[in-house]
C-alpha cells in the first residue's frame, strides 16, 4: 500500500512539470536531507532592502544575497520583463496557505502555483523546506512579522501586492496555516478586489487541525466536545494588544478552545477563562513549532500550564489547546507519569519530500528581504 501511494504521489508531481518548463526531477534514489540546505549560486539570490530598516533578520538563513533592489526597482524589473513577454493587463494574486509547516501537509494546488509564480511574498511561519519548493526563477520577498520586528506593516504589504500585480505578473502570497484563519487573507483579498485585481485563495491545513492531529488531540469527540472554537491571543488592532472581552464568552465545558498567537497572553487568558467559570483543572496543552522536527508539547491542567510553559522555555510560534479532549492524547498520560516529564516531542512523522518520494528539491537559496 505504501509503495502504491508513493508511486501515485510521484505521478502527481511529474504531471506538474509542463506548467512553466519547471522540473522537479524524480530520482531513483532518495537524496539526503542535507540537500535541502545547499545554497544556489549567488546569481540566483535577490535581496530587496530599505536603508531605514534594521539589520536584524528573523532567521539567519535569509541573510545571503548578491544584489540589492528597492521595491520600486523590482517592480520596474518585472514590468520590463512583462513587456518583453508581450503580456497585457494586470496580473493576479494567489493567497496560498502552506499548512503548519510539514511539507507533507502542503496541497498539490499550492505546489503548482509555487512552480509558476513570478513573485512570492512569504511570511515568517512558512517553513524552510516548503520555501525551497518554489521554482528558481521566482523573486522572493520576505514580509514576515514577529513580536517587536515587522519587516512591513499590513498596509505596506497591501501596497506591494498591488504594485507587483499591476506590473502584470503572477503574485503568490504564501502564508502559514490557512490564509483565512487569523492570516489576514480576507483583508488582502478585499484590498485587491477593490482595485480590480483578480484574487484566488488556496486553503491550507490550519494549525488547529494539523497540529492537533499530529499530537493525537481530537478537536471534537462524542460525549466530550461537541464544538470547537478558534481564538486569537491578539486584539484586532494590529495584533499587539491584549485579549479582548470575546474570550470571556468562549467558556463552555463541551467546547474545545484553540488559541493562536496566545503565548504572550497566556497568564491573562488563564485568568479570564477561570474567572468566567472554566474549571482550573481543565486539561490543556501548548505546542511549539507544531508538526516540525523541533516540535515540543507541554501538557498540564490549565491553572498550571503557564508555569510549565515558562519552565520549559517554549517560544513563539506556540498553539494552545484547552478542553477535555486534551486528556485523550497519549501525551497527556505520559506527562502525568512520574519520571517521564512534561515535554512531549514531535511524533516523528515529518515528511521530507526527497526522502519519502525521491524528489530532488530545486537548488535555490532563500531571499532575505528587508525594506
Amino acid at each position: 500500500m505504501q509503495v502504491m501511494q508513493r508511486q501515485g504521489l510521484k505521478a502527481s508531481l511529474q504531471s506538474l512539470q509542463p506548467l512553466n518548463n519547471i522540473r522537479i526531477p524524480i530520482q531513483t534514489a532518495p537524496l539526503p536531507h542535507s540537500a535541502l540546505r545547499k545554497a544556489a549560486q549567488p546569481s540566483d539570490r535577490v535581496r530587496c532592502r530599505n536603508s531605514a530598516a534594521p539589520e536584524r533578520q528573523p532567521d539567519a538563513h535569509r541573510d545571503a544575497f548578491s544584489e540589492r533592489l528597492t521595491p520600486e526597482n523590482l517592480v520596474e524589473l518585472l514590468r520590463s520583463k512583462r513587456n518583453g513577454d508581450g503580456r497585457e493587463g494586470p496580473g493576479e494574486v494567489h493567497l496560498v496557505g502552506t499548512g503548519p509547516g510539514d511539507p507533507g501537509m502542503l496541497t498539490l494546488h499550492a505546489l503548482r502555483l509555487m512552480q509558476t509564480a513570478d513573485v512570492v511574498l512569504y511570511d515568517r511561519l512558512v517553513s524552510d523546506d516548503i520555501l525551497r519548493l518554489v521554482h528558481g526563477g521566482a523573486r522572493m520577498v520576505y514580509v514576515g512579522k514577529q513580536a517587536g520586528f515587522h519587516t512591513r506593516t499590513q498596509d505596506q504589504i497591501h501596497q506591494l501586492l498591488c504594485e507587483f500585480a499591476e506590473a502584470g505578473h503572477k503574485v503568490l502570497r504564501l502564508k502559514g496555516g490557512d490564509p483565512f484563519v487569523f492570516g489576514r487573507g480576507g483583508e488582502e483579498a478585499l484590498h485587491l478586489q477593490e482595485r480590480g485585481i483578480a484574487v484566488h485563495a488556496v486553503p491550507g491545513i490550519t494549525a488547529a487541525a494539523g497540529i492537533c492531529a499530529d499530537i493525537g488531540v481530537p478537536l471534537t469527540h462524542r460525549g466530550i466536545a461537541t464544538s470547537v472554537r478558534f481564538l486569537t491571543g491578539h486584539a484586532r488592532d494590529g495584533g499587539e494588544e491584549a485579549l479582548d472581552d470575546t474570550t470571556d464568552a468562549a467558556v463552555d465545558p463541551h467546547t474545545t478552545l484553540v488559541v493562536y498567537m496566545g503565548l504572550g497572553t497566556l497568564p491573562e487568558l488563564t485568568r479570564r477563562l477561570t474567572a468566567a467559570g472554566l474549571a482550573p483543572d481543565t486539561p490543556a496543552v501548548a505546542i511549539e513549532r507544531g508538526t516540525l522536527p523541533e516540535q515540543r508539547a507541554v501538557f498540564a491542567p490549565l491553572q498550571q500550564l503557564q508555569n510549565r510553559v515558562a519552565g520549559h522555555g517554549l517560544q513563539s510560534p506556540t498553539l494552545i489547546v484547552i478542553g477535555e479532549v486534551v486528556s485523550l492524547a497519549a501525551g497527556w498520560a505520559q506527562a502525568q507519569t512520574p519520571g517521564i516529564g512534561q515535554t512531549v516531542p514531535s511524533s516523528g512523522r515529518y515528511l521530507h519530500l526527497e526522502d519519502a518520494l525521491g524528489v530532488a528539491p530545486l537548488e535555490k537559496s532563500l531571499t532575505a528581504v528587508n525594506y
